[in-house]
């Protein structure tokens, strides 16, 4: 055995070299294939490899694998351990590659998508993961598990795919990772499995109380629950496993018991006692076999023991084991196609098997009838002495002689045999040669192996992805309809039919159009009907080789194929040929039917199946010649025909044939006819379809199909229109008979109404009569009534008037009594009255008094508050007035300094001057002196002008200031305190400027001008009086302003106690006048 350790590697190699046989268990190796794990056997109980997961750390451990899984190829497989690495191992390519590092142990594996390079992986966290194998990235992450996830399955198409918990099972989309549905359960009722069926679109649920459910997966319909186990056993179901056929259901749990059940009848019907040893089931798995259609017979049963035990459900033996004690297995996974086993042993590593080395002994065939050859002297050879009898199937050899020895000799082969014996090598260990010298000794296949046989012959290459590819396109639109041209009861069986026709449909483009396609298939695919690929590549097979150049005369039957059975036709039987074509009958009518049947329509099963056990064993051209042969042992029937129906019907109806002496003549035709016109010259050697893809078929005029192809597609759109077409005519119909049958229907209600109507005017007409009777009594009985009424009404009238008298003297006493309280009462308020008014006119005498005093108050004290403001005032005027008059003296002293300066510079510029010159200076003088008058007096004039018209202004402004403020002090006091802000601004603002002014004076004092000095000293001069005069007249203003203020407010005061006197006197009067009022009502109401 050879172990493998991963360590810290990403990649590499799962072994270096190939195992070397052992001769105790081992097996030999019978034939060698580089590359590929078949080619050899195992050394050890049929292990292949012990892969183990090490850390090559400080403490090196042991990383444990938990999970495993296959891909739909079943060549590659996948495994996790405990701390999230997830590796892939292809066993033929001889590699692993590390694909992911999760970070966490994974639950749950599932390697068998649609998409094969991805996978799902449940994680510890209740997380469903999908990654890429290739690029290694994070595909998806679907979340909704609260719990552990312990099981993925995926449905066959791998669109699909179910989560499994103990509290709930989920339905994903894994082309949207979306999820679809979700199955809740009640809490004390816990999930064991959900999984899909096999090849079916059921789910089945399994619960932990032996309840198991069928559920559609589109509609989630509940197809049938399982009854339940018996009364006697008490067995309570852990694990399960179904047939690929999805037929068989295997249960088992804590017991040795396994009990299986039938889908289809919905029944228990074998119950398994396992071995003593085994005491609970852990796991459950069906081992395939591709010659078993689905319909596995051999199961695997692991047990606590750590052993798996494969036993077959039908005979109940025990075939192989593996594990042991002290190499327990904790779980097992077996590939798809049933060639390797993958087992996670106890200790955490990963154990791969070959079934075939375990199965080896048991497909071991029968020993050979005769496997020693004797060698005699010359002389003593004699025909009695070679007797051999064969009895009960044994040999038995003729007696020993005494005076010779028996001499045994193995045969060797011919070193020029060897390249023939490879050519004939097939799969799987078989012989072609010895395969057709066994078919020619007892006529056919052995029953049991004929598929095993065939499925060898024809080196089928299973290409299980190229195939699902070809299914994943569905149903071709050639075949849509094929129900309605070939109806065949079994609907699985048309189903088959529909797909196998479809996938060549989609292989090649000439088969939507080949019209005998369907006879041609049919008899395989009611054969091979539980395995799909297998049908599939036969008749691919069956197309490439023994219908070669059959489509070169497309659409038309193949001229040159039935040109070459006519030929060897008329090589062996000139007669048989002659009286074909005296009778107009050609190859079309006598070769063509049995081809494009391939028998099928004139043989047997058992027939058929004999016949071509040869054609596959044989040469393409086999086939044309049991075409002649078919013919030939049927001339005497043949040449009795004379019509051409009876050639019709005797080549597509069975007839009294032996089809022994059929393939004879074949034999026999094949072995004589010359080789000119010999078929094998013409046809191709047995080419197989090749591995991983399905070789190009393209023997065929493509431009033929293609003009069919566009004709029908012509025709299929002209279909359609003229069905939407004919469908909107036959609704049109459907409305016109529609409103035919309502206008009927409205008619005869019609009719009814309108006889009815008269039935009820009759009715009515007797009805009126009847009630003019009754309104006439009931005229009399009204009239007496009346006057019954009348009399009623006086008596009624009379009473009332009494009764109404009464009641008029008994108000008047009441109205009597209310009027004297009335009075009684308005003396009392009259009297209160006078008292509350009395009591109100001393009220308003007080407050009177009141307001008086505190009017007097508030006016005194306005008085003092005036009084004060217009001392401040006055002192303010004369600091004011002081300081201005402080800056007049300052402008006359500065003026007069000023003057004398110029005085003096004036004498002494005279006195500098020429004596010449004195006249005429001081005439300048004089002259400059009167220019410089005048101009100050159109100056000081303009100056004047300008002050009067701005004393106007000022004048105006402050007759309007004054209004606004007469208006203010008689509103509020609020104004008068803002007027009073006002004035402190402005004297700030007044002693500010004055300020200013006294510093600008002193300034110019220090630098005269010469020249403007007068100018300056006289605007100074006017600005200083204007400014002066304005102050003056302010303040004498505001002094009256306040004066008129204290009147008008002691004349208001006056005025509204006058008003409060007269609304008081006006109250009193309208008291008065109410009370005289009320005193005046009494009176007016007795009279």
């Amino acid at each position: 055995m050879q172990s493998t350790d991963l360590g810290n590697k990403d990649s590499g190699k799962i072994w270096h070299r190939k195992p070397t046989p052992a001769t105790r268990d081992g097996y030999r190796p019978r034939r060698e294939c580089a590359g590929c794990v078949a080619g050899w056997r195992p050394a050890r109980g049929g292990i292949i490899v012990n892969i183990i997961h090490s850390t090559s750390d400080y403490l090196p451990k042991v990383l444990r694998f938990l999970n495993v899984a296959f891909d739909s190829s079943g060549d590659r497989l996948m495994a996790g351990d405990h701390q999230g690495n997830i590796y892939v191992f292809d066993l033929c390519g001889n590699r692993f590659n590390l694909v992911q590092r999760a970070a966490q142990a994974c639950t749950a594996l599932a390697f068998n998508l649609r998409r094969k390079s991805e996978f799902l992986v449940a994680l510890a966290d209740y997380s469903i993961k999908c990654f890429d194998t290739v690029t290694k990235e994070l595909v998806s992450w679907m979340r909704g598990h609260e719990s552990s996830v312990f099981s993925i399955s995926v449905h066959a198409s791998g669109r699909y795919a179910i989560t499994t918990s103990s509290d709930t099972a989920q339905l994903w989309d894994l082309d949207t990772f979306q999820r679809k549905r979700k199955l809740n359960i009640r809490q004390s009722v816990d999930i064991q499995k959900v999984f899909f069926l096999p090849l079916s679109n059921t789910i089945l649920s399994c619960f932990k109380d032996n309840s198991i459910f069928a559920w559609e997966c589109d509609t989630l319909f509940c197809k049938y629950q399982l009854p339940a186990p018996p009364e006697s056993s008490s067995m309570l179901y852990k694990v399960f496993a179904v047939t690929r056929d999805g037929r068989i259901l295997a249960a088992g749990g804590k017991s040795n018991h396994l009990h299986l059940w039938c889908l289809e009848a919905k029944q228990l019907f074998r119950i398994i006692q396992m071995p003593t040893k085994v005491r609970a089931i852990r796991h459950l798995e069906f081992l395939p076999d591709s010659f078993d259609a689905g319909s596995n017979q051999v199961l695997g049963v692991l047990s606590q023991d750590g052993i798996m035990r494969f036993v077959n459900i039908q005979t109940c033996k025990l075939l192989f084991e593996i594990g042991g004690l002290d190499e327990g297995i904790s779980s097992s996974v077996i590939s798809p196609h049933g060639r390797y086993i993958a087992s996670i042993m106890e200790n955490g590593s990963l154990n791969i098997y070959s079934v075939q080395a375990l199965t080896r002994e048991i497909n071991k065939p029968p020993p050979p009838l005769v496997k020693v050859i004797e060698d005699l002297p010359k002389s003593k050879l004699s025909s009695s002495n070679l007797k051999v009898k064969v009895m009960s199937g044994r040999v038995q050899r003729p007696a020993k002689l005494r005076e010779s020895k028996t001499q045994t000799r193995i045969l060797k082969q011919d070193l020029t045999d060897n390249f023939e014996n490879k050519e004939n090598e097939l799969s799987d260990g078989l012989n072609k040669k010895r395969l057709q010298i066994l078919l020619k000794g007892y006529g056919e296949y052995p029953t049991k192996y004929r598929m095993f046989i065939w499925r060898s012959l024809l080196q089928l290459p299973e290409n299980h992805t190229a195939f699902s590819s070809l299914i994943d396109k569905g149903i071709h639109v050639a075949f849509v309809n094929l129900q309605e041209k070939y109806p065949i009861k079994s609907r699985k069986l048309l189903r088959v039919l529909q797909r196998t026709l479809s996938s060549l449909a989609h292989w090649s483009a000439i088969f939507s159009d080949t019209p005998y396609l369907p006879l041609l298939a049919f008899p395989f695919v009611k054969l091979f009907q539980n395995n799909q690929l297998i049908c599939f590549e036969v008749v691919a097979t069956l197309v490439i080789n023994w219908c070669q150049h059959w489509f070169e005369y497309f659409p038309n039957p193949p001229i040159n194929i039935l040109t070459m059975i006519e030929n060897v036709l008329a090589f062996h039987d000139k007669q048989l040929l002659q009286h074909f074509m005296n009778h107009d009958i050609t190859s079309q009518l006598y070769a063509w039917p049995l081809l494009e049947t391939v028998f099928s329509e004139v043989l047997t099963r058992e027939e058929w199946l004999k016949l071509f056990d040869n054609v596959f064993s044989n040469h393409p051209s086999f086939l044309l010649m049991t075409v002649v042969a078919y013919n030939t042992c049927s001339r005497a029937p043949l040449l009795n025909c004379n019509l051409k129906a009876d050639f019709e019907y005797f080549f597509h109806h069975r007839n009294n044939l032996d089809i022994n002496v059929v393939i004879r003549e074949v034999y026999h035709l094949m072995d004589t006819t010359p080789t000119d016109i010999h078929p094998e010259g013409m046809l191709g050697v047995f080419v197989a379809l090749t591995k991983g893809q399905y070789p190009v078929f393209n023997q065929y005029p493509k431009f033929i199909v293609d003009y069919q192809t566009q004709e029908r597609e012509r025709i299929r759109k002209d279909e359609l229109d003229y069905l939407r077409e004919r469908q909107t005519v036959e609704d049109m119909q459907a409305e016109v008979d529609q409103q035919k049958v309502e206008d009927d229907a409205w008619y005869q209600k019609q009719e009814l109404l309108r006889k009815a109507e008269e039935t009820r005017r009759e009715m009515l007409l007797q009805e009126e009569e009847k009630i003019v009777q009754q309104r006439q009594r009931l005229a009399a009985m009204k009239r007496e009534l009346k006057r019954k009424e009348m009399h009623l009404q006086d008596a009624a009238r009379r009473r009332f008037l009494k009764h109404q008298q009464n009641q008029r003297e008994m108000e008047l006493r009441r109205l009597d009594d209310e009027i004297e309280r009335k009075v009684y009462m308005r003396d009392q308020e009259i009297a209160t009255t006078a008292k509350d008014l009395e009591m109100r006119q001393l009220e308003l005498e007080s407050q009177k008094r009141h307001y008086e005093k505190q009017y007097s108050r508030n006016q005194e004290a306005a008085t003092k508050e005036i009084r004060e403001d217009a001392d401040a005032y006055r002192q303010k005027v004369n600091l004011e007035e002081h300081m201005f008059h402080k800056l007049i003296e300052t402008d006359q002293s500065q003026s007069l300094k000023t003057q004398k300066l110029i005085e003096e510079n004036l004498a002494n510029a005279e006195q500098a001057c020429i004596d010449a010159d004195w006249r005429i200076q001081a005439l300048h003088k004089q002259r400059c002196d009167d220019q410089q008058r005048n101009e100050c007096y159109q100056e000081v004039a303009k100056l004047l002008r300008e002050n009067r018209r701005k004393e106007v202004e000022v004048l105006n402004a402050m007759m309007r200031a004054e209004a606004k403020k007469w208006g203010e002090a008689e509103e509020k006091k609020f104004h008068l305190t803002s007027e009073k802000r006002a004035s402190t601004l402005s004297d700030a603002s007044r002693k500010g400027f004055l300020e200013q002014e006294l510093s600008d004076a002193f300034e110019h004092a220090k630098n005269p001008l010469k020249q403007e000095a007068p100018r300056l000293q006289h605007e100074h001069v006017s600005s200083s009086c204007l400014t002066g005069t304005s102050q003056l007249s302010d303040v004498s203003k505001m002094d009256s302003s306040s004066q008129v203020s204290l009147n008008r407010r002691k004349l208001e005061w006056d005025t509204t106690g006058q008003d409060l006197m007269e609304k008081v006197r006006n109250l009193r009067q309208r008291l008065t006048a109410q009370a005289r009022n009320r005193c005046q009502t009494p009176h007016l109401l007795a009279t």
